[in-house]
C-alpha cells in the first residue's frame, strides 16, 4: 500500500506552514518548538515532501518552503530515516522533477542534490541514468527541471563523479551534456554549459576526451542571444586558459576579438566574466606575444570599464558628501585578521623584508565597501597584471587616454582616470617618473575635490606613488603632500578617512625618519581623529598610529609626542572589555609604540602587561574547558591570546630589562609552556617570539625552564610551517647566545657545557633546512644564524658537521648586514674552522665571498677573518692560492686584498 497522509496530520502541518510565514518572532519561537516536535514522528517528512510534490491546491511558496523544510530535516538527520521514508522521498522526488512550476522543481532540484551529498549517490543508483534519461522528454518542464538537479549534483560532487566509486558516469552524461548545447531553448542551453564547466578546472578524464567537440561547440555558441548562455560561455574559456591553453593557442587571434566583444557586453554580468579572462591570461607565459597586438583595441576598453556603475554610484551613496556623524552597524566591518610576529633580518639596502611565506596583503581596493567583485574592479585589475606584464610598453596606449580622462569636467570620468593611474602605478613606474612632477600636485589637488569618491580614490592613487615622491626632496613633493594627506583624515566623509587613513600608513612606511620634524603636527591630527571617528575607521586609525611608531621608532620617545598619544590610546584601552574583537588592532598598535618608546612606555606598561597575561590565560582555560567538554562550551577565539603574545614580547623588546620585575611577578613561563604546544601553528609561533624576545630581555626568568622548552623548540623545526620554524629557530639562537654568556662567568673550562645536551636536539633538523631547495629565503637565513650561534658556544658538537652546511651556511648570510646576529653567527663560523679546518676546505671560496660581505666587522672579528684567510694561504702555498684566487669575481679579489691582504 503507498503511503497516505491523515487529513488532521496534514492540516497540522499546513497550519505550520503558514505560521513559520509570519514576521512575527513570538510566533516563530513556536513554529520551531513545533518543528522539533513533529521531528519525532518518522512519518513527518513524508507530509512534507507530500505537500511539495501533490497538493498542487495550496500556493507555490507554502509548497517550497515545505521542500525546504524537508532539506533542512534531511541535513541535519537522513540517515535516522526510516527506509519506507527515503524511498518515498526520492520516489516523489523523481515523479516530480518536471512540475509545471519553475519554483517546485527548483525546489525538488535542492532536495535531490541535497540527498545525493549524503553519501546517497552511491546508494541510490538509478538517480542519474533516470535524469539523463528525462532530459530526452519531449515536455520542456521535465527536461528543465532534471537538468536543474543534474546542475546542482554536478555543483555539490564533481569529485565523486569523476571517480571510480560510481563507475565513472561521466563517460555517458558529458557527451550527453554537449549534445544539448544546440537546443532551442536557451535555459537548456545554459544548464548544459554549466555542468560540463564543473568538470574543466578537475581536467575530469571524461572532459578531456571529448575537448576539441566541447570548445567546437563553444565557438558556435559565442553570438548566442541569451545573455546566461553568453556568460557560461565566457566562464568556460577562461577556465579553459587556465588547463587547457594548448587547445586555445591555434584560435587564440578569434578568442581575444570575441572576449574584446563581450568585455563591452550590455549584460554586466556577461562582461565581468569576460573581463576576467584578461585576469587569466596576463598570469600565463604566452601573454605577451598573445596580447600586443592587440593592446591598442583592450586597453580603452579596460579603461572604460573602470567607471562607477549608475548601481555603485547609489550603492556607494556617492551623493552623500557628508557622513561622520553617522554610527557605523556591524556589517560595515569587515572582519580584520592579526598578522602573527615573523622575525626577520635587515639586508643590505636597508629594507626590512617580511618573511616572503606570508600573503603580501597589498591592499588595492579602492572601494572595499562594495566588496562583491564587479566589473570596475575587475578592470582594474586587469589593468595592473597587464602592467606588470607589458613595463611601460602599455603607456603609448594609455597616455594618450588619459590626459582626457584626469582633467575631464564630469567627476564621475575624472574618477576613473585617477583609478587607471593608481592601477598602472607598480608596471609602468619607470615611464612614468618623467610624468609626475606634473601629475603629483595635480593629484593633491583632486584631494581637496568636492566630490568625496574623487578625494578617496585620489588618495589611494597617491599612496601607490609614495616610493617616488619620498625619494624628491621633501619640499617638493612630501611636504605638501603630507599636509594634503592629513586634512583628508580630518574629511567630513568616512569613506575619505579611510582612504587617507590607509595611505598615509603607506606614506609611513615609504617615509620613515623623513617624518621625524612633523611628528607633533601628524600627532595632533591623528590624536584629533580619535575624537571624530565612528568605529570602522577608528580601526584603520589604529594601524596608522602603530605603522607611525614602526616608522620613526625612537624619535617618538620626546616627552611632549608621549603625553600627546598615550592618554586617548590608554583611554580606549580601558574602555574595551576583554571579549571586544576592537582589542586586537588597539593591541597590535600598542605593540609597536612600546617598541618606538622603549623606557618611555615604561608608565604605561604595568596594566597593559597584566592584561595581556590575563587575555592569554583566559583563552587557555576556555580552550582547555573546551576540549574536555566539546557539546557545553564555545571553542575560544585565539586570536585574543595570538595578539596578546605579540604585544607582550613588543613589550619585552621595547622594554628590554625593565620587562624582568613584571616577568617575575607573574605566571607567564608556565603559560608560554603551553601556548608552545598549542595545536595551532600561528600561536606556536607568536610563542616561539615571546621566548626569544624574553630570552634576550630577562634570561634568567627563562633559563629555569631551558630543559623543558628545548625539545618543544626542536619539534617545531619542520619547514611545512614556515612562520612557525622560524620563529623556533630564532629563539634557539638567542638561547645558545645567553647560554653561552651566562655560563661563562660562571665556569671559564668549559663555557658550552649547558648547551650541549641539547645540540643533537636541533642540529639535524637545522642541517637538513638550510640544505632544503625552496626555503624561503627568511628562514635560510635565520637558520644559518642559529647554526653559528650554536657552534659558537658548543664548536666540538657542531664543527664536525661543517661540511654538511658550509656552502648554503655562506650564500645565505652574504646579502645580511652588517649587525649583532650576523657577527655573532661568523664568530661561530671562525671558531668551528678552528676545530675542523678540513670541513671548510672544498667549499672555501663561498666562505671567502661571505667574509668579503662584511662592510666593516669589529677589530677582533676581524683579526679572526684575517688569520684562517692568511694560514688557508700559508698552508697551501703561494702557488696554490694564486691559483685558486684566479677564480674570485674582480670584486672579490679586490675586496680581501684591500681588507686582508690576501
Amino acid at each position: 500500500m503507498e503511503w497516505q497522509p491523515d487529513e488532521q496530520g496534514l492540516q497540522q502541518v499546513l497550519q505550520l506552514l503558514k505560521d513559520s510565514q509570519s514576521p512575527n518572532t513570538v510566533t516563530q519561537r513556536a513554529v520551531q518548538q513545533k518543528l522539533e516536535q513533529l521531528n519525532q514522528f518518522p512519518d513527518f517528512n513524508n507530509y512534507l515532501i507530500f505537500v511539495l510534490t501533490r497538493l498542487k491546491s495550496e500556493d507555490e511558496p507554502t509548497r517550497s518552503l515545505s521542500g525546504l523544510i524537508l532539506k533542512n530535516n534531511v541535513k541535519a538527520h537522513y540517515q535516522n530515516f526510516p527506509p519506507t521514508v527515503s524511498d518515498f522521498i526520492k520516489k516523489e522526488c523523481l515523479n516530480n522533477i518536471g512540475d509545471p512550476s519553475a519554483l517546485i522543481r527548483a525546489t525538488i532540484g535542492i532536495l535531490i542534490t541535497t540527498i545525493s551529498s549524503k553519501g546517497e549517490l552511491q546508494t541510490w543508483p538509478e538517480l542519474l541514468p533516470q535524469l539523463c534519461n528525462l532530459l530526452n522528454s519531449e515536455d520542456y518542464n521535465t527536461c528543465e527541471g532534471s537538468f536543474g538537479a543534474l546542475q546542482k549534483i554536478c555543483e555539490d560532487s564533481s569529485e565523486l563523479l569523476d571517480s571510480d566509486a560510481l563507475n565513472r558516469p561521466l563517460n555517458i552524461m558529458i557527451p550527453k551534456f554537449l549534445q544539448f548545447f544546440k537546443h532551442c531553448s536557451p535555459k537548456i542551453r545554459s544548464h548544459a554549459i554549466a555542468c560540463v564547466n564543473q568538470f574543466i578546472i578537475s581536467r575530469a578524464q571524461a572532459l578531456m576526451d571529448n575537448i576539441d567537440t566541447f570548445i567546437e561547440s563553444l565557438f558556435a555558441l559565442a553570438t548566442d542571444e541569451d545573455s546566461e548562455v553568453r556568460k557560461n560561455v565566457c566562464r568556460a574559456l577562461v577556465m579553459l586558459l587556465e588547463v587547457r591553453i594548448d587547445r586555445l593557442i591555434p584560435h587564440m587571434h578569434s578568442i581575444i576579438q570575441y572576449m574584446l566583444q563581450r568585455t563591452q557586453d550590455p549584460d554586466e554580468n556577461v562582461a565581468l566574466e569576460a573581463c576576467e579572462f584578461w585576469l587569466t591570461l596576463a598570469e600565463q607565459p604566452v601573454c605577451k606575444e598573445m596580447l600586443a597586438g592587440h593592446l591598442v583595441q583592450l586597453i580603452p576598453i579596460l579603461v572604460n570599464g573602470m567607471k562607477y556603475s549608475e548601481i555603485d554610484i547609489i550603492l556607494l551613496k556617492g551623493d552623500v558628501e557628508e557622513d561622520e556623524a553617522v554610527p557605523d552597524s556591524d556589517q560595515d566591518i569587515k572582519p580584520r585578521f592579526h598578522k602573527s610576529r615573523t622575525v626577520t633580518l635587515q639586508h643590505e639596502g636597508g629594507e626590512n623584508e617580511e618573511g616572503e611565506d606570508i600573503e603580501d596583503d597589498d591592499d588595492d581596493d579602492d572601494d572595499d565597501t562594495l566588496s562583491d567583485w564587479n566589473l570596475r574592479k575587475c578592470s582594474a585589475a586587469a589593468l595592473d597584471v597587464l602592467a606588470n606584464v607589458f613595463r611601460d610598453d602599455l603607456l603609448p596606449h594609455l597616455l594618450p587616454l588619459l590626459k582626457g580622462l584626469l582633467f575631464h569636467p564630469d567627476w564621475v570620468i575624472k574618477e576613473s582616470g585617477i583609478l587607471v593611474l593608481g592601477a598602472i602605478a607598480e608596471g609602468c613606474m619607470q615611464g612614468m617618473v618623467p610624468y609626475l612632477p606634473e601629475l603629483i600636485p595635480h593629484l593633491i589637488q583632486c584631494l581637496c575635490d568636492k566630490k568625496a569618491l574623487v578625494r578617496s580614490i585620489a588618495c589611494w592613487t597617491l599612496s601607490r606613488y609614495a616610493h617616488w615622491v619620498v625619494s624628491q626632496p621633501p619640499d617638493s613633493h612630501l611636504k605638501p603632500l603630507m599636509t594634503e594627506l592629513l586634512k583628508r583624515i580630518l574629511d567630513s566623509n568616512k569613506r575619505v578617512q579611510e582612504a587617507a587613513c590607509s595611505a598615509f600608513a603607506t606614506l609611513e612606511e615609504e617615509a620613515c625618519t623623513e617624518l621625524v620634524p612633523y611628528l607633533s603636527f601628524i600627532l595632533d591630527t591623528l590624536v584629533f581623529a580619535f575624537g571624530k571617528y565612528q568605529h570602522k575607521n577608528l580601526l584603520i586609525l589604529y594601524d596608522a598610529i602603530g605603522t607611525l611608531a614602526d616608522s620613526v621608532g625612537h624619535h617618538l620617545n620626546q616627552p611632549e609626542y608621549i603625553q600627546k598619544l598615550m592618554p586617548p590610546l590608554i583611554a580606549k584601552w580601558n574602555e574595551l572589555k576583554d571579549e571586544d574583537k576592537d582589542l586586537f588592532p588597539l593591541l597590535e598598535c600598542l605593540s609597536s609604540v612600546a617598541t618606538a618608546l622603549q623606557s618611555g612606555f615604561l608608565p604605561y606598561c604595568e596594566p597593559v602587561y597584566q592584561r595581556c597575561v590575563t587575555l592569554v590565560q583566559k583563552t587557555l582555560a576556555q580552550a582547555m574547558m573546551y576540549n574536555q567538554h566539546p557539546d557545553q562550551y564555545e571553542a575560544p577565539d585565539k586570536d585574543f591570546m595570538i595578539v596578546a603574545l605579540d604585544l607582550l614580547s613588543g613589550l619585552a623588546e621595547g622594554l628590554g630589562g625593565h620587562v624582568e620585575q613584571l616577568v617575575a611577578r607573574s605566571n607567564i613561563m608556565t603559560l608560554l609552556f603551553q601556548c608552545m604546544q598549542d595545536t595551532m601553528p600561528e600561536v606556536r609561533q607568536s610563542s616561539f617570539a615571546l621566548l626569544g624576545d624574553l630570552t634576550k630581555a630577562c634570561f634568567l626568568h627563562v633559563k629555569p625552564c631551558i630543559a623543558e622548552f628545548m625539545p618543544i623548540l626542536g619539534l617545531n623545526l619542520n619547514p611545512e610551517f614556515i612562520s612557525v620554524c622560524n620563529n623556533a629557530t630564532w629563539a634557539i639562537g638567542e638561547i645558545s647566545m645567553q647560554m653561552g654568556t651566562s655560563v661563562k662567568q660562571e665556569t671559564e673550562d668549559c663555557p658550552g657545557a649547558e648547551m650541549q645536551p641539547y645540540v643533537g636536539v636541533v642540529l639535524p633538523h637545522l642541517v637538513e633546512i638550510i640544505n632544503r631547495p625552496n626555503t624561503p629565503k627568511t628562514l635560510l637565513e635565520n637558520t644559518a644564524i642559529t647554526i653559528g650561534r650554536l657552534g659558537f658556544v658548543c664548536p666540538q658538537e657542531v664543527a664536525p658537521q661543517l661540511q654538511q652546511f658550509i656552502r648554503p651556511w655562506c650564500t645565505s648570510l652574504r646579502n645580511i648586514r652588517d649587525n649583532e646576529e650576523k657577527d655573532s653567527a661568523f664568530r661561530g663560523i671562525c671558531v668551528m674552522i678552528g676545530v675542523n679546518p678540513a670541513g671548510v676546505v672544498q667549499d672555501f671560496i663561498f666562505f671567502c665571498d661571505a667574509v668579503a660581505s662584511w662592510v666593516n666587522p669589529k677589530d677582533d672579528l676581524r683579526e679572526m677573518f684575517y688569520k684562517i684567510l692568511h694560514g688557508f694561504k700559508d698552508q697551501v702555498g703561494d702557488e696554490n692560492w694564486q691559483q685558486f684566487s684566479e677564480q674570485f669575481p674582480p670584486l672579490l679579489k679586490e675586496r680581501l686584498s684591500a681588507c686582508y691582504g690576501v
